[in-house]
């Protein structure tokens, strides 16, 4: 607290909840980052099990037919991992140019292309690349 009679005791309080509000907005940048991290992981995951999973059916292809399928299966797989890796190395610069900018005691800026819309339109427009080359006859 101040020292001085007439100094108002609200100005020390809206310091203290200033300190509380940017601690809190980093612990939120924090779970965010987080959940991306979790979220990566499984996309990677999930990715190489398609491949290990496809590539065995690959090999015992009975079929021409079989054995595309089960190849653009393996590429879908491969390009879920290299989305995972990307996406995690895209929020992890986020979290730590955030950061960078709350310590220099700038307001934190929400991007005008979030994160999670670009790495869902991504995936949905790779899926239906997928769709679209499995239903075109060869």
């Amino acid at each position: 607290m101040n020292d001085t009679p007439n100094a108002d005791p609200r100005i020390a309080l809206a310091t203290n909840r200033t300190k509380l509000a940017t601690f809190r907005t980093a612990q939120a940048l924090d779970r965010t980052t987080l959940a991306w991290v979790r979220t990566t992981l499984t996309m990677g995951s999930f990715g190489l099990g398609m491949i290990a999973f496809f590539r065995a059916l690959h090999e015992s292809a009975g079929t021409p037919e079989a054995a595309r399928l089960h190849k653009a299966a393996i590429n879908f797989g491969e390009v879920l991992v290299v989305v995972g890796i990307i996406a995690t190395i895209l929020a992890g610069v986020s979290h730590w140019r955030t950061l960078r900018r709350m310590e220099s005691g700038e307001l934190p800026q929400a991007a005008r292309w979030p994160l999670s819309i670009v790495v869902a339109l991504f995936v949905a427009i790779l899926g239906m690349a997928g769709l679209w080359s499995l239903t075109t006859p060869r």
